[in-house]
């Protein structure tokens, strides 16, 4: 089995079990991160507000229950508009030992679609996740529900898994509360392959497809402009901020590191595709085939989109800096259209480790965004801490 197969299988299935000695309920695994910065201006999307604020401190405590079974409870603070806010992002179970290489989660989990969403936000390389993520995502996606996953016996690895949960923070807005939507209403499938390239270097790819019953706008919605004062609050909530029917990721990462070595030096590269089709009622779509037929004025693509692209380097065991690009593309209903919208962000950090456990991070954004509302070219500069105290699992690869 190579040493790629070995590092996944450590993270992806046991990350959270894998800490200085295994937790068990007489001596739980209890850690916290604290998060704290100033940034010059507001971000897009949802993203960290101008001034001081804290950003997602968490407070996590996790167990083996007995032979069978794991459990994770992650509580998370922040400050939003000077009120202080307590959410659970994480309470689950686990199986640990299904025959198979099979693996049962229930509960409330971080889905598995995509590369960077089921990670915490304090491991991320820079100040916030990219646009792609605020926008679809909410910035990153928990939800209630249950995931079945297989890794298979092969020397590669690879991983299986799908996914029933609740999708309330994915359903398309509902202005007037009339609609009925599914009570499970999010389905998803992913698969993840990857292996080494000698002794310096690993990659992944990975795909995932999401099936968002509660995805498309409702008819009355259609012509109609959102409210700009409930913007927002829609973003702040971990909603997505535009949905569809039907989501397609396509994600990569590569590393390299001397001799497998990542202590001291080492580069990532990652990147990632989405495309959210079907977010128009049915009505409307015949509605544009019959203008189309009549060479009357189209309503507009029926999809969103975006990427990124994203480098690390670690160049000492205390320094790294990253650079990121990304860019969004969506549509905005107005009175009996569809405007387009796109958004470019350019990120460059600069990181200080005196630790693995504490980090202080200098980030510089430039945001362009146009017939985003209140949103203009800027340039962001940020100072962020984040610290962790208490035990810590081994971050995903």
């Amino acid at each position: 089995m190579n040493s790629f197969r070995l590092s996944v299988l450590a993270s992806s299935l046991i990350s959270a079990v894998a800490v200085a000695e295994t937790p068990t309920l007489g001596n739980p695994a209890i850690s916290a991160v604290l998060d704290g910065y100033y940034q010059s201006g507001d971000r897009a999307l949802g993203g960290r507000e101008e001034g001081f604020g804290l950003g997602e401190s968490e407070l996590a405590i996790s167990a083996n229950i007995d032979d069978l079974f794991y459990g994770k409870l992650t509580a998370v603070i922040e400050v939003h508009d000077g009120e202080t806010e307590l959410e659970l992002e994480e309470a689950f179970i686990q199986t640990l030992a299904m025959p198979a290489g099979l693996s049962v989660r229930a509960g409330r989990f971080l889905s598995d679609v995509g590369y960077l969403n089921n990670q915490h936000l304090h491991t991320d390389a820079f100040a916030g996740r990219p646009a792609v993520y605020r926008a679809f995502l909410g910035g990153h996606y928990f939800d209630d529900g249950l995931r079945l996953s297989w890794v298979a016996p092969t020397d590669l690895y690879w991983t299986f898994g799908v996914e029933a949960l609740k999708g309330d923070n994915m359903r398309a807005e509902d202005e007037h509360g009339e609609r009925e939507f599914d009570t499970v209403g999010v389905y998803n499938a992913f698969t993840k392959l990857g292996g080494d390239i000698g002794d310096n270097s690993s990659w992944q790819l990975g795909l995932a497809y999401m099936k968002n019953q509660n995805g498309r706008l409702t008819p009355h919605e259609e012509g109609e402009e959102p409210h700009e004062e409930d913007e927002p609050a829609h973003d702040h909530s971990h909603s997505a901020a535009y949905t569809g029917e039907n989501t397609y990721v396509a994600d990569f990462v590569y590393k390299w590191a001397p001799n497998g070595n990542y202590k001291y030096q080492h580069l990532t590269l990652s990147g990632e595709f989405f495309r959210v089709n079907d977010f128009k009622a049915p009505e409307l779509n015949e509605e544009e085939h019959e203008e189309e037929e009549g060479h009357e004025h189209s309503h507009g693509k029926d999809y969103h989109q975006g990427w990124y692209l994203s480098g690390v380097y670690q160049f000492s065991p205390n320094w790294s800096a990253g650079l990121r690009y990304g860019e969004l593309d969506t549509q905005l209903a107005h009175d009996d259209h569809f405007d387009a919208q796109k958004l470019k962000e350019t990120e460059v950090s600069l990181n200080w480790h005196h630790s693995h456990f504490s980090t202080v991070r200098l980030q510089y954004t430039r945001q362009q965004g146009t017939n985003f509302d209140g949103i203009s070219d800027d340039n962001l500069f940020t100072l962020q801490y984040v610290m962790t105290l208490g035990a810590h699992g081994a971050h995903q690869f």
